[in-house]
């Protein structure tokens, strides 16, 4: 006589509260679906929740940012900036929560570090930090593409006896006013940081490894008539967001690049410049994207407004990339973070001039000598998109592991399933274009896919839903085909999978095809049809 096979705790978990988990949820319960989020933190907000760090910010239109589903919520909050700060996001994420009723179906302060697929009763088990397991016939994971954070792989980082932190575990009580400050890492969050806390505090002693294309956000405040036309045109804000490549409110200008004289094009360029957000990145000549003539010559434009910015010539040069076409690499928008360094207060240290050798009881030792603070910032970065994933035990059929079938770089099918895996929907995760697109529109996207899919396998009985081994090949194969020949697939990023603290991940010349680059429109497109076609490429099983 067997035994009876376990209850469920719920018919579906989420793991993660942020924007993504949250929609999530709703479309769940909205179904009359068992199901509840479980969010590491303390409370809910995914990266709005983690990201405390100065100067953290939208970089896409707060409006653009909301969720669009609710007409509701759009009527009821108000943005105060165009590119709100943390805190206001970290409010409006919970002000949705309460608005749809979610919070009594929130579990925070729960941190999975594992979970065990049975293939006797097609369910998960769920395993948390604090021994507490669940069980659950589908699981949606909703962790983050940016949340495994890495340090970097510095002699006696540890050592330090002062304040230290990672960007991301930014502490509340922190007071850098008249401190030395040291930042270690010039990416988008450094980039943020170093802009906002330059002013405020004593001395700063930035380390640089390789310089980032940045280019002015151009924030202000947002209300009045203003904000009341905004929200006037939401449909078609949100139609415009709908037609580019990355859902944002910035889409490529198809003019061919060469029937433009060379003052039309920089007069274009001059316009892009004095633009809010991605204008200058997103709003370009497609050219610039294909074209490396024509990036070329963008490069060099963007190269001068560099150097306009910076009185020390030097320094100038320093801030200029030298190792990747602009846009090849996610492009940071910043406030004053060039001006920063105009700042006596403020010195550049290039570590492939002066490497750093370690960290000591008292600051930073470089190959030119130590210099003492009183606090070090990591802005280091994380392990992007398959990072989360790698940290947690994820154990599918046969015994498989997660992170050793991705151990080489991840495959999926559409980046929402991975065969050996079933029931287990990833959402905003690796080879999806939620990833590359503007996040809530691209959610959105996967959400409301996942949850007709989950009527779907309710209507029709269904137990069991993984994708087929050559569905799977031929979508990883796909994916990659996107970064052949392109300027974005021949350089070091998180795009690629590049990160040189974290092993397996910092060679130059192994690729990790981690983001579908063919666009939100195509994507919705290719998904929508799998879904008419009775969710072709799965394999269904009802048992």
């Amino acid at each position: 006589m067997t035994a009876a096979t376990p209850a469920l705790d719920h018919e579906a978990i989420v793991i993660g509260a942020g924007m993504c988990g949250v929609y999530m949820l709703h479309k769940l319960r909205e179904q009359g679906i068992d199901a509840i989020a479980l969010e590491a933190g303390d409370g809910p907000g995914g990266t709005w929740y983690w990201n405390r760090y100065p100067g953290a910010r939208f970089d896409s239109e707060s409006y653009s940012y909301g969720f669009s589903f609710s007409q509701d919520l759009l009527d009821k909050w108000n943005w105060s900036e165009h590119f709100a700060a943390q805190p206001e996001t970290r409010r409006y994420v919970n002000f949705v929560i309460d608005e749809l009723k979610l919070r009594h179906h929130l579990r925070c302060g729960t941190r999975i570090q594992a979970l065990d697929y049975d293939d006797a009763s097609d369910t998960w088990t769920l395993t948390a930090d604090n021994g507490d397991t669940l069980r659950s016939r589908f699981v949606f994971s909703a962790i983050g593409m940016l949340s495994a954070t890495t340090m970097p792989r510095i002699e006696g980082v540890n050592d330090y006896a002062g304040p230290s932190f990672h960007t991301y575990h930014w502490p509340d009580d922190i007071d850098l006013t008249g401190k030395r400050v040291a930042v270690i890492g010039t990416g988008a969050t450094g980039v943020q940081v170093i802009g906002a806390i330059a002013p405020q505090v004593g001395h700063l002693s930035v380390y640089q490894r390789r310089p980032n294309w940045c280019a002015p956000l151009r924030n202000a405040p947002l209300g009045g008539e203003e904000l009341r036309a905004i929200k006037a045109r939401y449909d078609e804000i949100f139609a415009q967001c709908a037609a580019t490549p990355g859902g944002f409110l910035h889409g490529p200008d198809r003019r061919d690049f060469n029937s433009l004289s060379r003052a039309q094009r920089e007069a274009f360029w001059e316009e892009l410049y004095q633009a809010r957000g991605f204008a200058k990145w997103l709003g370009n000549f497609r050219d610039v994207f294909m074209s490396r003539e024509a990036n070329a010559e963008y490069s060099a434009f963007m190269a001068d407004k560099i150097r306009a910015r910076i009185d020390d010539p030097k320094v100038a040069e320093k801030l200029i990339p030298q190792d990747h076409a602009f846009g090849a690499r996610r492009v940071p928008m910043e406030t004053n973070y060039y001006e920063a360094y105009n700042q006596d207060n403020v010195d550049l240290i290039d570590i492939n001039d002066t490497p750093i050798k370690r960290v000591t009881k008292t600051g930073i030792e470089t190959s030119d000598g130590e210099r003492t603070f009183d606090v070090i910032v990591f802005a280091t970065g994380f392990d992007a998109i398959t990072g989360s994933y790698d940290r947690m035990q994820i154990t599918g059929r046969n015994g498989q592991t997660l992170r050793s079938k991705w151990l080489d770089g991840p495959s999926t099918y559409l980046g929402v399933s991975t065969r050996n895996f079933p029931n287990l929907f990833i959402l905003a995760g690796p080879q999806s274009s939620s990833v590359s697109a503007n996040f809530p529109r691209g959610i959105e996207t996967a959400v409301e896919w996942a949850s007709d899919l989950m009527a779907y396998l309710r209507q029709h009985k269904i137990r069991r839903i993984e994708p087929t081994q050559q569905a799977e090949d031929d979508w990883v194969e796909h994916v990659a085909s996107f970064y052949h020949d392109s300027m974005i697939g021949e350089t070091r990023s998180w795009f690629t999978g590049y990160n040189s603290n974290v092993d397996g991940h910092g060679m130059q010349d192994h690729t990790r095809h981690l983001i579908y680059f063919g666009g939100a429109p195509q994507y919705r497109e290719r998904i929508s049809q799998i879904a008419a076609n009775g969710y072709e490429g799965f394999e269904l099983s009802s048992k």
